[in-house]
């Protein structure tokens, strides 16, 4: 008797113990992307490039104590792009990607309520890709360029045709 309940205990209990302390097979991809404003529109426009070595950081705070968990950097390649590789499910956490710096020589100031980006961070929310796409964030240069005032004028022609 003591032998069969060894086996099925062996059998049913230990796979399940296993599989739930073995780290994700797929890790979540976190992508977005980093662009300059010369403008200082406050949003991308025509005249917005994307900023290469950017540096870009995760952060994930508990819910109730705002407590920071987990943080991890990246920065963005020559397309201004970024890829964050996460392998923990942080379902109970809220995430977010924030812009820490920008290497470009006239546009560092970061463009306000577009210096990060919230991220999900689970598979029990209905996403079936483990791709996460951040919404873009942004530096706006020192001085506003030349052209932008066309540039501006064209955006409140479209919104007046409305």
């Amino acid at each position: 008797m003591a032998f069969r309940f060894a086996f099925l205990l062996v059998l049913c209990v230990v796979p399940a113990m296993v599989a739930a302390i073995r780290p994700a097979k797929n890790p979540f991809i976190v992508k977005g992307c980093v662009y300059c404003d010369p403008c200082r529109a406050g949003f991308e426009t025509s005249a917005t490039t994307r900023i290469a070595g950017a540096e870009v950081m995760l952060l994930c705070r508990q819910k109730n104590s705002n407590e920071v968990v987990y943080t991890k950097r990246g920065w963005t390649n020559s397309k201004g792009e970024y890829t964050i590789s996460v392998s923990e499910d942080h379902g109970d956490q809220i995430c977010d990607a924030k812009l820490i710096s920008s290497p470009h020589p006239t546009c560092k100031e970061a463009t306000p309520g577009r210096d990060q980006a919230r991220v999900i961070l689970t598979r029990y929310n209905g996403i079936a890709s483990d791709d996460r796409f951040a919404n873009a964030m942004g530096s706006m240069s020192e001085n506003v360029a030349a052209g932008c005032t066309q540039i501006l004028k064209q955006y409140e022609e479209l919104d007046n045709e409305n």
